[in-house]
């Protein structure tokens, strides 16, 4: 069984809902903070979310560590395993993003590094909700679709699967540990 929480404790052991291990242009903790925020509400998600921001090397590390799969990727999940128990505080899970091939995607789609950030981070999200993309015929990517407009994003992680190039030189994705969907 794999720990509830891998990188939930910053500085000093404080709690922390934001870590920018690896900086971004133009996005501060406080930024995708509110960011986070505003797209849990979106989703209906409850809880405690914590998100990395992290290197290729470290993203290298947490995919071979818990998918068995020796090479970086764009978005971890890890849902966590607490409950809600009344109104008692709970944590819906930890998101990992690679800020390496955040900025490659972000140059590839002509956007920004902070917005790119924020559409691989609604990704996580929608994973810790329960949501399932390689298994659920298609309701991730209506529901991140509709997401991505509500939180005026660029074309989200599912979409842009649909209309790449056949001949495009980017990697397939890989996102966090497979999940059931349930339904929208």
């Amino acid at each position: 069984m794999r720990p509830s929480f891998l990188f939930l404790h910053g500085a000093r052991g404080q709690s922390r809902l934001v870590i920018l291990e690896k900086k971004i242009e133009g996005l501060s903790e406080t930024a995708l903070s509110r960011f986070l925020s505003r797209a849990k509400r979106a989703v209906g998600l409850r809880g405690d979310v914590t998100l990395l921001v992290t290197s290729n090397a470290a993203m290298r590390s947490l995919n071979s560590r818990f998918r068995r799969l020796n090479k970086p990727t764009d978005v971890l999940s890890f849902p966590s395993a607490q409950r809600s128990y009344g109104t008692a505080s709970v944590v819906a899970g930890e998101i990992a993003i690679s800020a390496d091939i955040a900025l490659r995607n972000a140059l590839e789609l002509g956007h920004s590094p902070s917005v790119e950030v924020k559409v691989l981070a609604l990704h996580g999200i929608l994973h810790l909700a329960g949501y399932d993309h390689e298994r659920d015929n298609g309701i991730m990517a209506r529901k991140e679709a509709k997401l991505r407009r509500v939180l005026n994003l660029p074309l989200s992680l599912t979409e842009r699967g649909k209309i790449s190039p056949a001949n495009s030189a980017k990697p397939a994705r890989q996102t966090g540990r497979p999940r059931r969907a349930r339904t929208a």
